[in-house]
């Protein structure tokens, strides 16, 4: 009796050693810390960027026309000319101008001489002071007409006011043209190339001149290259009720007015209290809320409802549910469960 006694003993303790044994074993890999890479929550940054669309244009475009009447005579240079400053454009047939001109400088000479003889009459005795007055008044009115017919000769030829190209031509030799009407648009290159891009007034407003911003132009590059804004509409469009910034591009032969291009400009804005955090973090998410793993001061996870914000870059900003200074997981959420211990890897992003 005591035998079998000692027997079952020993039996019952060989049992328990491995039972014990096998959950020693087991425990631990439950128990096992699973990596995770974790971001401490910080505020949402003061700055976004802005990306609009606009077109390459030449930073002075200057309307150029006749100051009087007349018809063509020549045109000299077509669209996409390169000019250099002073060169002459177009002209006028100023046969007609060059006939005022001789008929207006030979009135001028007769009233002179007209004066002249009244002034020494006058000095005799012999007219009126209201006679000499005449005289005088005919001559500068000859004199006038001088200058308005010399005016028109002079103005008869269009020259280039500097180095630049013909971005429009309107006019053909023999054509009629009236005082005032465009006929040549010159882009002044002197001046460089600039990107016209309408923005909001929400967004014009943020923008300064002097603010650097980076374009992309793929007709000249892939790689952006930096700009700086250099003006900006006083007052909206009236169509669009979008305000046109310009922004000055650097010098390259390959610049072309009418190009496509793209800016990046990085603004201010106001700041609402809200934090940011990797789009990786968010899962369950359902009609504008999610869920985020909170990780507290021993390392265990617990989920938590938050109400998501717009995207900015790669992450997302978070209205709440997190405070500034939270730990949460920011990849690898889909291998973790509430409660569970984690082994936190720091990451920057």
């Amino acid at each position: 009796m005591a035998g079998r006694t000692q027997k079952s003993l020993a039996l019952i303790a060989t049992v328990l050693l491995f039972g014990c044994s096998g959950t020693e074993e087991e425990e631990p890999k439950d128990r096992d810390p699973i990596p995770a890479a974790t971001i401490t929550v910080q505020a949402a940054s003061q700055n976004e960027t802005i990306t609009a669309a606009g077109t390459v244009r030449l930073r002075r475009e200057t309307e150029l026309g006749f100051t009087t009447s007349g018809q063509v005579a020549s045109v000299r240079y077509e669209e996409g000319d390169r000019v250099k400053r002073g060169a002459t454009l177009a002209a006028l047939d100023n046969s007609t101008v060059s006939a005022n001109l001789e008929s207006a400088q030979a009135e001028l000479d007769r009233t002179e001489a007209d004066f002249e003889r009244i002034k020494s009459l006058f000095a005799d005795g012999w007219v009126t002071k209201a006679r000499l007055e005449q005289a005088e008044a005919a001559m500068r009115a000859a004199k006038a007409q001088v200058n308005a017919n010399s005016f028109a000769s002079r103005t008869s030829h269009i020259h280039a006011p500097s180095n630049g190209i013909i971005l429009s031509r309107n006019i053909d030799a023999g054509q009629i043209v009236n005082a005032g009407t465009t006929v040549l648009v010159l882009g002044e290159t002197d001046k460089g190339f600039v990107l016209k891009v309408p923005l909001t007034d929400a967004d014009a407003s943020r923008v300064r001149v002097g603010m650097r911003a980076n374009v992309t132009i793929s007709a000249v590059s892939d790689e952006p290259f930096e700009a700086v804004v250099s003006e900006k509409d006083g007052r909206a469009d009236e169509q669009t009720g979008t305000f046109e910034i310009s922004f000055l591009l650097p010098a390259n032969e390959r610049l072309r007015s009418g190009q496509l291009g793209t800016v990046d400009i990085e603004v201010s804005r106001d700041s609402d209290g809200s934090v940011a955090v990797p789009a990786t973090a968010i899962f369950g998410v359902r009609s504008g809320e999610g869920l985020v793993y909170v990780v507290d001061e021993k390392k265990r996870v617990k989920a938590r409802n938050v109400v998501i914000g717009k995207l900015t870059d790669n992450n997302l900003e978070i209205s709440s549910g997190l405070a500034e200074g939270d730990v949460v997981v920011a990849r690898g959420v889909e291998k973790l469960r509430d409660g569970n211990v984690i082994k936190p890897i720091r990451t920057k992003k």
